[in-house]
């Protein structure tokens, strides 16, 4: 029962922090979009704001913004924050629910570094925490009148988290921190600089005294930062899904690589939404950006380091404190599932353990134990398609055995 239960709290979970990614992602493009699009009309005077059309679902809508207020506050105004929120909020209880409570199997990698289950977590939090810090006092700071020294700097402290991730957790544990870092630094934007900024510009408006222009700037320079990072965002939150990434030695310089790809794909439509240009060579720079990132990994991963010489093979991850699994156990996961889930993969195509869940050991296999009860076991999600022909005696062994304390 246990397992389903973990297993339908991941998805609902994982459900409703996509749907509110979506909202939030969608909700900052369009912004971003109009932005660029607004035109100069009489009705707001130079450089204060600008005007746009737009047509949809059958209808023309007709927006304006105030770059820092109107002469009246409306009745009815909408905010734009819980999308924010929402993700975050579902994303961090995702990442406890998963990464924290299963750290065993998923965030310490004792080849890494032998960590408790809180210390790991404590380490994973803390940084959050630290690293909102650190964003957030170098946007405060004088290198923030140089937007391209603040976004070199910011390069750095981010390809520096993800070095570090790799340096303390297991390669997904990295990637998906680096991420939530970056997620974290978006909606501490929205909580502690845009939403603020806003309510003392309606303080002001409502008092009747005029609103200080610095407080929509700081907010548009925060808002431009989350523009920038939703993409990269988003690959290091589907990266943890895919071993040729996350296993690498060099993820930390694919995050950098895929910093830069995602942001130049921005700069192209922000551009091109703004009417100035079609600035192509963003998309061919970003392609080598890309292309190079999939090189490290191919050339990274075991076979390929082997057939270079560049590295032995890893050898099979010692597990301490755990018992090894009994040997008809140990039979059937090697027979049927180790010719993928291996050091080296004797699976034509693979190069890489899928998830890099490997059994080569019987410790190995004993670490695994609740993965391999649910998807071998109580399921038939593996092996895919019943390749290994694995039988229905076999399954009822590994349920019965995951059951075990």
């Amino acid at each position: 029962m246990e397992s389903v239960v973990v297993e339908w709290v991941s998805l609902i979970t994982r459900w409703t922090h996509i749907t509110a990614g979506i909202a939030w992602i969608g909700s900052s493009f369009y912004f971003m979009h109009l932005d660029a699009a607004l035109r100069g009309i009489p009705e707001i005077p130079a450089g204060k704001g600008g005007e746009a059309w737009e047509v949809h679902g059958g209808g023309f809508y007709q927006v304006r913004k105030y770059l820092v207020a109107p002469d009246r506050l409306p009745d009815h105004l909408i905010w734009h924050k819980w999308q924010a929120y929402s993700t975050w909020l579902s994303g961090i209880f995702l990442l406890g629910w998963i990464y924290y409570l299963g750290a065993e199997l998923y965030l310490i990698d004792p080849s890494v570094r032998v960590l408790t289950p809180l210390t790991a977590a404590g380490i994973g939090f803390g940084s959050l925490l630290v690293g909102w810090l650190v964003y957030d006092g170098l946007v405060r700071s004088k290198l923030a009148k140089h937007e391209m020294a603040l976004a070199a700097v910011g390069f750095v402290f981010i390809v520096f988290m993800a070095w570090f991730y790799q340096q303390m957790f297991s390669g997904r544990g990295a990637l998906i921190h680096t991420g939530a870092l970056i997620g974290t630094m978006m909606v501490g934007n929205v909580f502690l600089n845009i939403m603020p900024n806003q309510r003392k510009v309606i303080a002001d408006l409502v008092a009747g005294r005029l609103p200080n222009p610095a407080y929509g700037k700081q907010a548009k320079t925060r808002s431009t930062h989350n523009n920038y990072l939703t993409l990269p965002v988003l690959f290091l939150m589907l990266s943890s899904h895919f071993a040729l990434v996350f296993t690498s030695p060099y993820a930390f310089v694919i995050v950098g690589l895929v910093l830069v790809a995602g942001a130049l794909v921005r700069v192209f439509y922000n551009i091109r939404h703004a009417g100035k240009s079609d600035p192509w060579w963003t998309w061919g720079v970003a392609g080598l950006c890309i292309a190079a990132a999939i090189a490290i990994s191919a050339l990274s991963a075991p076979a390929a380091r082997e057939a270079l010489s560049l590295d032995a093979l890893p050898d099979p991850i010692e597990v301490a404190g755990l018992p090894p699994a009994p040997e008809e156990i140990v039979g059937i996961v090697q027979g049927r599932c180790a010719m993928c889930h291996a050091a080296t993969p004797a699976w034509p195509g693979l190069t890489v353990a899928p998830k890099d869940v490997r059994f080569d050991t019987a410790e190995e296999i004993e670490r695994w134990k609740p993965v391999i009860g649910l998807y071998a076991g109580r399921t038939n999600a593996m092996p895919p398609n019943n390749v290994s022909e694995i039988t229905p005696e076999e399954r009822h062994a590994l349920a019965q055995w995951a059951l075990l304390p």
